[in-house]
């Protein structure tokens, strides 16, 4: 028996039974693939047409995007892997390749969350976001007991195309929409995280600490009476690095990065790796951690807590006088540390000497911050790239609500722990490589000589002399310069959206932003699986055999996809909270800074509260803008209507859509100037869909007006992505 259509935000469409659109999981949807096809990841606008960006591109390059009409996007939905054939001709009116899904080789997932309503006797569900425009019918009303305005889960039946609606099934309710901890739950299920822990893993679990004593077992050197001591977030729970540091014969260092012995707990092929690989890092969510392992042994056995024997791996270094690393070796140990410090306590140290504590522990402390300090100069000596982004962090009540926001500061402690753990995983990597061994390497591909052309020009446009910055010397040279000016944002965004994406692979590449030739992930086995599987390594060397490279590029490639995942859940959830906390400050100004710049408008971050939304094209001053994709700017025919990525600016909320996620802002101050607003804007309060939801592609410079009503895009998520570090500044 059909089923009635919802009157409200539902529109019937005229069906003539299949569509012969694109299928899902291989099938080809009768054309057979031609060479020529291109694959590649999709992502759909709210309008229905979308954009397939090439597997073969470039991080960050959308130059050979292909645009995929509403009617030729079939089935498809945002993240799908997709096949596509491009259209022979050009279409005038849009620059860029044109073309047609004609299979969806992967579904990126099939189950999504959304808003519960009824309508015409059905139930309905609203997907959050942009992924589709219309609701997905779920057949009868008050399934699961289910009641409106709920959050639910919805499991795809048949995914929605241009000729017919989806259709989908409630799997799971999991509250009123704001109700507290319904956001998290919402992004957990979007993003597929983990749940609980499986029987097996915490059997195996359990059977560890029944194992365990605190004490120096056979095989271990002993280190628990050398001063050594962690140095943590405050609120940190599981303590994964410790160190130690003496001078020794002919002035030279001696430094101990004392780690986790995480391989002594988890045993290769056992249940708890088989979680822990499927899991690939710990995820860090506003308001909870997802942890890679369970808590018996991320929290308690391997977590080097203070006043207590804990097995470690221990990586030796010594050092010249002057900092130079002349000899390496790893080994297995048993430390006891003597006291956790948080960042903020080693930075009262560092202020004030005189601050209390033992004299052997503050002997230490210094001597810590007088090797960083040479290890951080000749990092910077040979040519390791050093960014200036500030990083603004919500603090929550207890209701997992935002209730203000701080700047995380990169002081001196931070910066000591970062160079000891970049020296240990350095060293590390050195000795894997020397003995010939396969290990999954941290690599940082060199940035396309192409986007470094396109810097050079943006930079010199905004008055800074340089030589071509295809020298990693010039590109360090460049970031000096800027420090400190009012370009400053502008030239160290730019040189972010140059730089490409980090990922894990064994093949010998280097870490391009480090400026090292052969670097891994050692120091982190708690929360990260490539840590693990180098402690492995490291394991079969000592027993005089070499690990085997077989497997090592799926396993990167499942560990990379893992970090990203954990990354975009993480800004998505940030975002979602956000947006809940500026739906009731409409109105409210905020500084600003542009991020991106696109032919629709302007995307902005706050200063003092890190959401970032759209300044639309037509909210702008009018006039006639050309925009220049070079140079990151929007550029009107008068005088000082121009906009370029790193202006900073004051905004005022002005829009905020919970369901669709987006957020809109209108231009207040540009530069110490009032901004003179555009045509006229729909009130706050106007629940008609927005007319710069959709995008229109460009090509290095196009022509545009801000009274054309153009259309934009909405997939930018509040926060950065791609930083150069992450926790602990660790992820480098």
């Amino acid at each position: 028996m059909g089923r009635s259509r919802p009157s409200r935000d539902v529109r019937p469409r005229q069906s003539s039974g299949e569509t012969g659109g694109a299928s899902s999981s291989g099938s080809s949807g009768g054309r057979e693939p031609r060479r020529d096809d291109v694959v590649g990841i999709f992502r759909r606008a709210a309008g229905g047409y979308g954009f397939v960006r090439p597997l073969a591109a470039a991080a960050g390059d959308r130059s050979g995007d292909i645009h995929i009409a509403a009617v030729s996007a079939h089935d498809a939905a945002t993240g799908d892997t997709v096949r596509v054939r491009l259209a022979r001709g050009r279409d005038v009116r849009r620059p860029g390749p044109t073309g047609e899904i004609v299979e969806v080789v992967t579904r990126r997932t099939t189950r999504f969350v959304g808003g519960y309503f009824e309508a015409a006797g059905s139930g309905w569900v609203r997907i959050d976001g942009t992924n589709f425009a219309r609701p997905v019918s779920v057949g009868d009303p008050g399934a699961k007991g289910v009641r409106e305005n709920d959050k639910v889960v919805v499991e795809m039946v048949r995914f929605p195309s241009h000729l017919r609606d989806a259709e989908g099934v409630i799997v799971e309710v999991l509250g009123a929409a704001g109700e507290a901890g319904v956001d998290t739950l919402t992004v957990i299920h979007e993003f597929g995280l983990p749940g609980p822990f499986p029987e097996g893993a915490l059997a195996e679990s359990r059977r560890q600490a029944e194992r365990f004593r605190e004490e120096v077992p056979a095989g271990r050197r002993d280190l628990t009476d050398r001063v050594i001591v962690t140095i943590d977030p405050v609120d940190a729970r599981d303590f994964d690095d410790a160190i130690s540091l003496e001078r020794i014969d002919r002035g030279h260092w001696l430094l101990g990065v004392h780690i986790a012995d995480v391989s002594h707990f988890v045993e290769e092929g056992s249940p708890l790796d088989q979680e822990a690989r499927a899991r690939g890092t710990s995820v860090y969510l506003p308001d909870r951690v997802i942890p890679m392992l369970p808590e018996i042994v991320s929290n308690n056995l391997a977590s080097l807590q203070p006043d207590r024997v804990r097995y470690a791996r221990t990586c030796w270094i010594e050092f010249s006088a002057d900092g130079i690393p002349v000899h390496a070796e790893e080994e297995r140990s048993a430390i006891k540390s003597q006291r956790r410090f948080s960042y903020e306590e080693v930075d009262v140290f560092l202020a004030d000497p005189d601050t209390p504590m033992t004299g052997e522990v503050r002997s230490l402390l210094g001597r810590m911050r007088d090797l960083a300090r040479m290890l951080r100069s000749r990092r910077m000596a040979r040519g390791s790239l050093e960014l200036a982004m500030p990083e603004v962090k919500i603090d929550l009540d207890r209701d997992g609500r935002v209730s203000g926001a701080h700047v995380v500061e990169n002081t001196e402690s931070h910066q000591v722990i970062e160079e000891f753990m970049l020296a240990a995983n350095e060293a590390v990597a050195g000795m894997l490589a020397a003995a010939g061994a396969g290990f999954l390497r941290r690599i940082h591909p060199a940035p396309d000589p192409r986007k470094l052309r396109q810097l050079t020009e943006f930079v010199s446009e905004l008055g800074f002399e340089v030589d071509t910055l295809e020298s990693r010397f010039e590109l360090q040279r460049l970031l000096d310069m800027a420090r400190g000016r009012p370009e400053e944002h502008a030239v160290h965004y730019a040189v972010l959206r140059s730089l490409s994406r980090a990922v894990y692979g064994p093949q010998e590449d280097g870490h391009y932003a480090l400026a090292s030739d052969c670097y891994c992930h050692y120091t982190s086995p708690i929360r990260r699986y490539p840590d693990l599987t180098v402690h492995r390594a490291l394991d079969l060397l000592t027993r005089g055999r070499r690990a085997a490279a077989d497997g090592l590029p799926r396993l990167g490639e499942e560990c990379s996809l893992l970090e990203r995942r954990a990354e975009a859940a993480e800004r998505e959830l940030v975002k979602l909270k956000l947006l809940l906390f500026l739906s009731s400050r409409t109105g409210e100004e905020m500084n600003a800074v542009v991020t991106g710049v696109e032919s629709f408008g302007l995307f902005v971050q706050g200063l003092e509260m890190p959401a970032e939304g759209l300044v639309s094209l037509e909210s702008l001053p009018d006039d006639s803008y050309r925009f220049e994709r070079t140079s990151h700017t929007l550029i009107g025919r008068r005088a000082g209507n121009s906009f370029r990525l790193g202006d900073r600016v004051r905004v005022t909320v002005f829009r905020v859509d919970l369901d669709r996620r987006t957020l809109d802002f209108r231009l207040v101050e540009v530069g110490g100037r009032v901004a003179r607003g555009g045509g006229r804007a729909p009130h706050p309060s106007n629940k008609t869909k927005s007319k710069t939801n959709n995008k229109t592609k460009n090509t290095n410079t196009a022509e545009t007006k801000n009274t054309s009503r153009g259309k934009s895009s909405r997939s930018r998520a509040s926060g950065k992505s791609g930083k150069l570090a992450g926790k602990k500044r660790r992820n480098r």
